[in-house]
């Protein structure tokens, strides 16, 4: 039986416990313990609680007598650990309690380990009774959201936001774009059946393909020789609403970690050149990396895209793609940390760095050129409110309307809203022309 600092539902439980804290995301967490024997159940684990925190926690609450104290938030998450566990995964339920009451050894509270047994006894117990009462919850706190945002989602999106909600708690899909200076769509869709794998075709971007389970990049077939890329269908329509044509010159302006700047490269091979900036020597060398397995080329630049004195030659850009931090709202099925990280406060401080990089990064893009702006975000201060007030502020901005068949048009863009099992991220895109003086 496993006990102390090597338990892996103490190991969740520590991740947990720094996430609510804001130590950290759950991906650089998770990094610490790829060697695990275990990491496979701390990754689904932790990645499930996140997911259904806010749902896990009701639960809880219920099943104690009185809450516990700030101090205990260890033993708390330990607690929500065993539920998602109980609730979700095909664990036998003996060794989830057994184990779960040994790792209480990893947080040196011995008198904890009665109320862990306890309480998840209680649940086994009263388990229908306590799942019924949270799916009657007229709040909707069965869908696991923090309450902010579920409002601000259903205030934005009143029709629509039921099947936000929900989707946003699906397992992601792993898309694939694949590499047409290498190979075509049907052509990889052959290879993908002939290993073995059930893919099928996007039906927004003639690049994308949706496996139907995810694999490891070294199963995929030519992935080392560049002939697919893994990367969200949103993300792949990009390079069709920059309108890109040969000899122009091109900015990413926050590329990390470079999916579009490849697929910028790959839709146009005449471009004069492509610029990336990131902040992050590491997150460049990322790209780097991509770029050498593709076979493509870039300039990369470390350092702040709003600060263009430190970068920028004053040689204006024809295309400027500025996909801006935001929320990543839209992103939470990929990332659910999401849900336990983002405060209102966040969002609004985001908004602020949103208009500096429109505002500073504007004066590098040429007359008669388009910048495209996009965030994962689906909270409208981010997107069409930060492009309306750009756009009341910049006399030479005007917004060009993209005239597609998907998504759901917005007063300044297109936004993609986060779709079924085999469907594309949330996502918005507005498109922006610098008028000649």
């Amino acid at each position: 039986m496993n006990s102390g600092n090597s338990n892996s539902r103490a190991i969740v439980a520590k991740i947990l416990c720094a996430l609510l804290k804001d130590r950290g995301s759950l991906g650089t967490l998770l990094n610490n313990h790829k060697d695990h024997p275990e990491f496979g159940l701390i990754q689904e684990s932790s990645y499930g609680c996140c997911r259904w925190y806010f749902a896990l926690d009701v639960i809880l609450q219920e099943l104690l007598n009185k809450p516990l104290k700030k101090q205990d938030l260890d033993i708390q998450c330990l607690m929500i650990c065993a539920l998602y566990q109980l609730r979700e995964l095909e664990v036998a339920e003996y060794a989830v309690i057994n184990e779960s009451v040994a790792a209480v050894s990893g947080f040196k509270k011995p008198w904890a380990k009665g109320l862990v047994n306890a309480v998840l006894r209680g649940y086994q117990r009263t388990r229908e009774e306590i799942e019924n009462k949270l799916e009657k919850d007229p709040s909707d706190r069965s869908l696991a959201f923090p309450k902010w945002l579920s409002t601000e989602i259903s205030n934005q999106w009143k029709d629509s936001a039921p099947s936000i909600l929900n989707n946003s708690n699906l397992r992601p899909p792993m898309t694939l774009r694949v590499n047409k200076a290498k190979n075509s769509r049907s052509q990889y869709l052959r290879s993908l059946a002939d290993a073995g794998l059930e893919a099928s075709a996007g039906e927004l971007s003639d690049t994308a393909v949706y496996l139907h389970q995810p694999v490891p990049v070294s199963d995929l077939p030519g992935f080392d020789e560049g002939h697919c890329s893994v990367q969200d269908e949103a993300s792949q329509l990009v390079p069709t609403l920059l309108q890109l044509e040969p000899g122009h010159c091109v900015l990413d302006a926050c590329a990390a970690p470079g999916g579009k700047s490849c697929h910028i490269l790959e839709s146009e091979r005449s471009l004069t050149g492509l610029t990336c900036i990131d902040r992050t020597q590491s997150k460049l060398d990322r790209i780097q990396e991509n770029l050498i397995r593709l076979d493509l080329e870039a300039n990369l630049v470390a350092g702040d895209a709003s600060d263009t004195d430190t970068w920028w030659d004053g040689v204006p850009f024809d295309r400027i793609l500025l996909d801006a931090p935001c929320s990543a709202t839209g992103v939470i099925r990929r990332h659910p940390d999401i849900k336990l990280l983002r405060t209102p406060q966040q969002v609004e401080s985001l908004t602020l760095v949103q208009a500096e990089l429109l505002s500073n990064l504007w004066p590098c893009l040429k007359p008669g050129g388009l910048m495209l702006y996009t965030t994962c975000s689906l909270l409208r201060q981010e997107n069409e409110e930060a492009i309306r007030r750009f756009l009341d502020s910049t006399d030479s901005a005007k917004y060009e309307a993209i005239t597609v068949d998907w998504g759901v048009e917005c007063a300044f863009g297109r936004q993609l809203l986060p779709g079924t099992g085999l469907g594309p991220d949330g996502f918005f895109y507005s498109v922006l022309r610098k008028e000649f003086a």
